[in-house]
């Protein structure tokens, strides 16, 4: 989405909503539909773009360096956050957050804005995130199927060395689950509420073969012959995309004994995943975690949805 930098005097004295603009920052504007029309992560991205605009000497960090490399950002983050080692402690202005470390931070660009780099940013969220969305990055960063950047020996070596002890039982459970296999946010949360709930792990991405088809899934339970599929935004796009799923679970269906299917509304509420898993004939193998189940009720560090 293109923004507009300018002045008020070439804005002139009319509200900004006659011009159709909506101020993202000082002297930045965006085109007030198309704002309206981005989801949450992109007016995010579009808000660190505005700021790296008006301050482009800032090294954006957390939530505002993950957007800058196509990490995962969940809803839309409160807070721009960036790195300020001149000050002895942290501090706000407004919605910018400077963090000061002890920590070195390998600095890249991107696009042209300077960033924490993927390894140091997908670190420091495993640290501050709800658990199962810092799996969710680590799980991007890693695979090869999403970002794939990192290897996750880098990512332990980068925690362990930090001075900063914040976080660290939360970062290395993320660390003890991450899997390179994962091809999406929806599959690595699923991954981590199935586990909380006391199912059994399941393998992932196993590949069918029926009637010239090869079709992958998310996750497979081969004792019980049960298959699990975690649907994303905008799976089906069209008709045509529907009718291709449909033909594809049928086929699906045919090689197993239970089938599941979830979406991220029903990942969040929890239940709606433990019925679907119930209904697929997987059994709850483990006591649940309700503690860590907890977590996934408020992402504090993301705005309600508009």
């Amino acid at each position: 989405m293109p923004l507009i930098v300018a002045s008020d005097d070439d804005i002139g004295p009319q509200p900004r909503r006659d011009l159709g603009l909506t101020r993202i920052r000082h002297r930045v504007y965006a085109p007030t539909d198309a704002w309206r029309a981005l989801p949450p992560w992109d007016r995010y991205l579009a808000r660190v773009h505005a700021l790296a605009t008006v301050r482009p000497e800032s090294v954006f960090c957390l939530e505002s360096a993950a957007s800058l490399h196509g990490l995962p950002v969940f809803g839309e983050p409160r807070q721009l956050h960036v790195m300020d080692t001149q000050w002895p402690t942290s501090h706000r202005f407004g919605d910018v957050v400077l963090h000061t470390s002890r920590d070195s931070r390998h600095v890249v660009e991107v696009g042209g804005v300077r960033a924490t780099g993927a390894a140091d940013t997908t670190v420091d969220l495993a640290r501050a995130l709800p658990p199962a969305f810092g799996l969710a990055v680590a799980d991007a960063a890693v695979s090869t199927r999403q970002l794939g950047t990192c290897l996750l020996e880098e990512l332990i070596s980068i925690g362990d060395r930090q001075c900063n002890r914040r976080g660290r039982a939360r970062m290395r459970w993320v660390w003890s689950s991450v899997d390179d296999r994962s091809e999406s946010s929806g599959e690595s949360v699923s991954r981590a509420v199935i586990q909380w709930l006391g199912f059994p792990e399941a393998e992932l991405q196993v590949g069918f073969h029926l009637e010239g088809f090869h079709d992958r899934v998310d996750f497979y339970w081969p004792r019980c012959r049960a298959i699990g599929e975690s649907d994303g935004y905008g799976k089906y796009g069209d008709i045509r995309d529907l009718v291709a799923e449909k033909r594809r679970e049928d086929r699906l269906r045919r090689h197993s004994d239970g089938f599941a299917r979830w979406d991220w509304g029903d990942v969040m509420r929890v239940e709606p995943l433990k019925r679907a898993l119930l209904g697929a004939r997987i059994p709850l193998v483990r006591a649940p975690q309700p503690v860590m189940l907890a977590t996934l009720r408020t992402n504090p560090r993301s705005l309600p949805p508009r």
